[in-house]
């Protein structure tokens, strides 16, 4: 069974243009993506998906693969729709370009998750941190039924209550590590749109929930940080030093 990591890689981003190029402790942030996908896999299964050729240019001069997919891509799953029909595997491991803190480990966790509900759509979770914000439409928020499927993600903190006696004691987030098989990418890119759920929240995942692909979540490491906007980036600078000691 072959297994490959596709990092989606948007240059165009309207929140933050060149984002995957940033510079995070003098390294563009995609590489440091990259190179923690190939603690997992070995550095041939990574490969990034991009539309651009600065980025692929970047990725291919530091030895990993590049894949070209169009600019019209509605979302990074739509690219890796893309890339997976230039590419052959069994199993694809969608690894967001913006969490450079991610554990290895936690992509094979995903990937063991995979290979035992080949059926499923596989996609990560830990619980809010003590210093984040549920309420912060930046991160979406997840609930699950006690047998680890998804019922909901939302970027509003999930589950509501109606008093307070009744707020849960712990929220939990999406951890941008999914896997998929070669059918799931094609279908979902072939759909052709944004769901209307998905189109509300913007959260890709959802277009899978709404015609009934069960998704499974499985839990990682704490820890998750992502470069959404500029503003984030001293803080994963900040992670990245006590993360590898500099």
């Amino acid at each position: 069974m072959r297994s490959v990591i596709l990092i989606p890689a948007r240059y165009r981003s309207s929140r933050f243009p060149g984002k995957p190029l940033t510079p995070l402790l003098g390294k563009p942030m995609v590489l440091w993506v990259a190179e923690l996908s190939a603690q997992a896999l070995g550095r041939e299964a990574v490969y990034v998906a991009t539309e651009d050729e600065r980025i692929a240019t970047v990725v291919r001069e530091a030895g990993f693969n590049a894949v070209m997919t169009s600019d019209k891509a509605l979302t990074g799953t739509d690219r890796l729709a893309e890339a997976a029909a230039q590419i052959e595997a069994d199993v694809y491991l969608n690894v967001q370009g913006d969490e450079p803190v991610l554990d290895p480990a936690d992509i094979l966790k995903v990937l063991e998750a995979k290979k035992q509900h080949m059926d499923e759509v596989i996609n990560g979770y830990c619980e809010v941190g003590a210093d984040e914000d549920p309420h912060s439409v930046n991160t979406p928020k997840v609930i699950f039924n006690e047998a680890e499927r998804m019922v909901y993600m939302s970027r509003l903190a999930l589950p509501g209550f109606k008093e307070a006696k009744n707020a849960p004691a712990t929220y939990y987030k999406q951890v941008c590590i999914y896997a998929f098989t070669r059918q799931e990418l094609l279908d979902y890119g072939r759909f052709g749109r944004k769901s209307a759920i998905e189109q509300c929240e913007d959260i890709e995942i959802l277009r899978y929930m709404e015609w009934n692909q069960p998704i499974r979540m499985v839990r990682t490491s704490g820890g998750s940080l992502a470069v959404d906007v500029p503003e984030d980036v001293p803080g994963v600078e900040a992670a990245l030093r006590r993360i590898h000691g500099l």
